[in-house]
């Protein structure tokens, strides 16, 4: 798997480089992942009920939230640690100070030594994409072609959806691709009649894959003409 980023070729607006076309990085953002969604997930791994989990989770947040604010670091499974801070101003004498200084409350996190060596240690995948949005080259952090076998996802109607998961894979990759309705619209089919809008992907050859939209709102229908 690993962390995905893009990059992608803009022109820099300001600075050393300003007037010219250069590739800028950034991370793949995908969507959020419910609280349900996330306890799902734990009672298939975990093989708990998920009624015990639902509550598990619901009892650990508070307990999370009781004591960050009361000032604790409280430790954040597998993770690290978190607490409440704030960003302030200071005064000149003891007089003047008070909570008027506070010009921000913040959450402060701090990961644990084994997730920062397993973020060190994660390899990291780029698709590049040009000026034009088109994808030219995908490639890991060791620089080397990212995979052998592209899944290509395009929309129908044009531009009535975008897509998470497209990309280079190597052969028997799992691969999780979602078909994201644009504004207006809603997401019917793919053209192989699967109704679910993420699915599974095992690759073993290229794959290209159409998703079908439709208008969210029926278009009213003409009057009659008398």
């Amino acid at each position: 798997m690993g962390i995905n980023l893009k990059a992608k070729e803009v022109l820099i607006q300001i600075g050393k480089y300003a007037g010219t076309y250069r590739y800028v990085l950034s991370p793949v953002i995908y969507n959020k992942l419910s609280a349900s969604k996330v306890i799902q997930e734990a009672a298939v791994r975990s093989n708990i009920n998920r009624g015990v989990l639902n509550a598990a989770w619901d009892a650990i947040g508070s307990v999370i939230q009781t004591w960050a604010t009361e000032g604790h670091s409280v430790a954040i499974p597998g993770l690290g640690t978190m607490r409440f801070g704030v960003k302030a101003a200071s005064a000149s004498t003891v007089e003047k100070v008070s909570s008027d200084l506070i010009t921000a409350r913040k959450v402060i996190f701090t990961p644990s030594v084994d997730i920062k060596n397993e973020l060190r240690t994660t390899s990291v995948n780029i698709a590049c994409y040009d000026r034009t949005g088109k994808l030219i080259k995908t490639v890991n952090s060791a620089g080397d072609k990212l995979g052998d076998f592209e899944v290509e996802l395009l929309a129908s109607p044009e531009n009535s959806g975008t897509f998470d998961g497209a990309g280079f894979y190597n052969e028997n990759d799992v691969v999780v691709v979602k078909a994201i309705p644009a504004s207006g619209y809603q997401f019917v089919k793919w053209d192989d009649d699967v109704t679910d809008a993420e699915r599974s992907l095992t690759i073993t050859e290229d794959v290209s894959l159409v998703a079908t939209f439709k208008p969210s709102t029926p278009e009213p229908e003409n009057p009659d003409v008398v």
